[in-house]
């Protein structure tokens, strides 16, 4: 599997952050410092194929605006002049800090990290309903971060920014919510809100996609350029990420797998249509059709379905194969699509193990075009919510980087 360890592409974080052509410089040389750690000017211009000139310009304005600094190695010699002692570079990780927060159905998980991407602190609280206002919901936010920012004895107006990750159907470039299952009304200018009650800048993307982010960054898609993420919990979600960005869609609607359409008089989703994939997948459709099939039993769980299964059931063990089975359809669509170098499929163990069996993994292959060459690599990984706050706040990173390097000029 070939894997570019090249320094990251920064197109679409410059555009959206309305960036010219001096500024998307700026924040190309910040990213290779970030990916490569303690570079040199040389290794700099060699990296991105700029003129030392240039790589001397633009870094004495990103020293001046703080958020690089030099750390000298005398004993490394620079290969540019003989002699001359080699100057490296590297972040300034205390110029600012941002938090990132994944909503879950009973919780949210808040982590902060310094502009180098390194924790200092965390927190993990319950939330007052499954499904809020969204005044409430940007009240909660703010609760808790102040709460997290307290740990380490900082305002929550130090903050550079907060990055929120919401299940749904989600225009981030506007922060507007379509849907979302943790909001009780459509159609949401998420934004306006947090401008009024958050005191730094906020983003909001879909959370799988902050699940690829965080992937990308740090798990089992770094070096990849075209992978996919099919997160499975209250819903299923999907994160694309082509020639190393996101993809999203022109609304911000794309990648919506758990409502792709694999029966014509399934059952109904939460979304209020039927025959959703998630409907048969997801945590809210599974346990839905097994309290259908209960017959007096408590269904509070996936664990409960499953034990219910093991138990002899055979109408709890049909729900969970033919749950396997649509979840098999899933994904060989997606290989049929997009034929990525990896699908990553996220999830809690309870939650998913009934979803990458070998039986399911043969379904796939079968359902795939037959072309003479290896089907992409199917990784499974159990994170926690935590990873997918690693995730916002990484993507937080980078769009208040982009700010910081806008702000520059």
């Amino acid at each position: 599997m070939k894997r570019d360890s090249s320094a990251p592409k920064t197109r679409l974080v410059g555009e959206a952050a309305g960036l010219d052509a001096r500024a998307l410089t700026r924040l190309r040389v910040l990213n290779c410092i970030r990916n490569m750690e303690d570079a040199s000017r040389t290794d700099i211009a060699a990296a991105l194929k700029l003129s030392p000139a240039t790589v001397t310009f633009v870094t004495s304005g990103l020293m001046a605006g703080g958020l690089i600094e030099e750390l000298s190695s005398p004993s490394a010699p620079d290969t540019a002049k003989r002699g001359r002692p080699r100057v490296a570079l590297r972040l300034s990780k205390g110029a600012f800090h941002v938090a990132g927060i994944k909503i879950s159905r009973q919780e949210m998980s808040i982590l902060i990290l310094d502009f180098g991407g390194r924790e200092v602190a965390q927190l993990i609280t319950k939330l007052p309903e499954p499904c809020m206002e969204p005044l409430v919901m940007v009240q909660t936010i703010r609760q808790g971060v102040t709460e997290a920012c307290a740990q380490f004895n900082v305002s929550i107006d130090r903050l550079a920014g907060i990055s929120i990750g919401l299940a749904g159907q989600i225009d981030s470039a506007r922060n507007f919510v379509h849907w979302s299952s943790s909001l009780t009304e459509r159609s949401v200018d998420l934004g306006a809100l947090l401008a009024a009650h958050i005191p730094c800048a906020a983003f909001v993307e879909n959370d799988a996609n902050l699940v690829a982010k965080a992937e990308q960054l740090f798990g089992k898609a770094r070096g990849l350029n075209n992978f996919l993420v099919v997160t499975v919990e209250f819903g299923v979600g999907l994160g694309i990420v082509l020639d190393g960005h996101l993809h999203r869609g022109e609304r911000g609607c794309g990648a919506e797998l758990g409502h792709t359409k694999v029966s014509l008089h399934g059952p109904e989703c939460q979304c209020g249509q039927k025959g959703c994939l998630e409907a048969y997948v997801g945590t809210h459709g599974l346990l839905n059709r097994g309290r259908q099939i209960a017959d007096g039993a408590q269904i509070n769980s996936v664990r409960d379905l499953v034990q219910r299964a093991n138990q002899g059931n055979a109408e709890a063990a049909l729900v969970l194969e033919e749950a396997g089975q649509m979840f098999a359809l899933g994904l060989s669509n997606l290989i049929n699509l997009f034929d990525p170098e990896s699908i990553i499929v996220s999830g809690a163990e309870h939650r998913i193990a009934h979803l990458h069996t070998e039986t399911v993994f043969d379904q796939i292959r079968n359902s795939v075009v037959k072309v003479d060459a290896p089907l992409p690599e199917i990784q499974v990984h159990h994170g926690d919510d935590l990873m997918w706050a690693r995730g916002a706040a990484a993507m937080g990173i980078e769009l208040v980087s982009a700010l910081k390097v806008k702000e520059l000029a």
